[in-house]
């Protein structure tokens, strides 16, 4: 029972004080919630992206989080050879407390890479996102410490709120800045920076003043071609907002079973390490157009009692319509 009261305690604590952004563990694989300069970098016509994460399952679905994102590079005609101009659309649905608190989002990216040399191998890239988003708040989901009897929790609360204050929106801005490079073109390189919640938007159930604090994250990694096809992937990703610090680093061995140039089949097999938190172990299949991956969070933090090691699971599906034109221009991209 007493953890249960604490469990609940702390939940309470969280819905009704400074929320700070869900995050993945496949940052790789969500590129407009990671930085909006990857607007529209990648090799292709179009991308479509989609996460699942189901965060502390064993707490009750403690955070449930989806997104869904298109995005394409636009105008190729009329950009300068190797540059690149993208726009995408990101929906976001986050789901904590087993819904006691939905947080739903749409947003607008827009990014300009401009080739830093005459082959395209390095570029610079600037990105913009706009985002509406909503918050609702159910109450009648939230379980008080004042309501504990010996049956339960069967009393009634003293908290009290005001009806009209359980649901908000707001617009909120976002900008990011990413360099690309490469010293042949088959390897690649890239590091990028990205500020959200520039705006600082007011946040609050309870008729007060929060405001959202931003979140600055660093991201970096690279991909170095091996032999028969082969390569290794590395990222690395370092955020804070307000006192939370975000800090994953880790890599993947991609072995090539099919040789095709034109419908690769590669599988991925490693793992990234959250610094304080837990060690995530991945696995993916890349086949034609798709890129499927799975990441188990294991924690190795003072949580792990509570969630019994399973920090949660993390799916992504990426699909990435290519070119049919063989002699369609190609630019240096981040893999991965």
């Amino acid at each position: 029972m007493r953890n249960t009261v604490l469990l609940i305690f702390f939940s309470c604590a969280f819905f009704l004080s400074k929320a700070q952004d869900p995050n993945f563990s496949q940052f790789f694989a969500s590129p407009l919630t990671l930085n909006p300069a990857s607007t529209g970098k990648f090799e292709g016509i179009l991308r479509v992206a989609g996460n699942y994460r189901n965060q502390w399952p064993t707490i009750n679905n403690a955070y449930t989080t989806y997104t869904a994102s298109v995005d394409a590079a636009i105008l190729k005609n009329h950009v300068p050879e190797f540059d690149q101009f993208g726009v995408g659309v990101l929906a976001f649905s986050d789901k904590s407390g087993n819904g006691v608190l939905q947080n739903n989002a749409v947003a607008l990216s827009t990014a300009y890479h401009k080739s830093l040399d005459e082959n395209g191998f390095n570029q610079l890239g600037l990105g913009f996102q706009g985002t509406f988003v909503t918050k609702t708040l159910d109450v009648t989901k939230v379980k008080f410490l004042d309501q504990l009897r010996s049956d339960g929790f069967t009393g009634l609360t003293n908290e009290v709120f005001d009806q009209s204050n359980l649901n908000l929106s707001y617009f909120d801005l976002n900008v990011g800045l990413l360099y690309n490079g490469s010293t042949d073109g088959s390897n690649n390189y890239y590091i990028g920076a990205s500020m959200y919640h520039i705006t600082r938007p007011k946040e609050s159930f309870s008729g007060g003043t929060f405001v959202l604090d931003p979140r600055l994250t660093i991201q970096a990694g690279g991909r170095l071609p091996l032999a028969d096809n082969n390569a290794v992937h590395f990222s690395a990703i370092h955020s804070r907002q307000a006192n939370a610090v975000n800090t994953v680093i880790g890599g993947a061995y991609m072995l090539n079973v099919n040789p095709d140039p034109q419908s690769p089949t590669n599988l991925y097999f490693g793992s990234w390490f959250r610094f304080g938190d837990a060690v995530i172990p991945y696995v993916g299949l890349e086949f034609g157009s798709f890129h499927i991956g799975a990441t188990y969070d294991v924690n190795t933090s003072s949580l792990k009692p509570g969630s019994n090691l399973r920090g949660g699971a993390e799916f992504s599906l990426i699909y990435t319509k290519r070119p049919t034109d063989p002699y369609a221009k190609s630019v240096s991209c981040p893999k991965f």
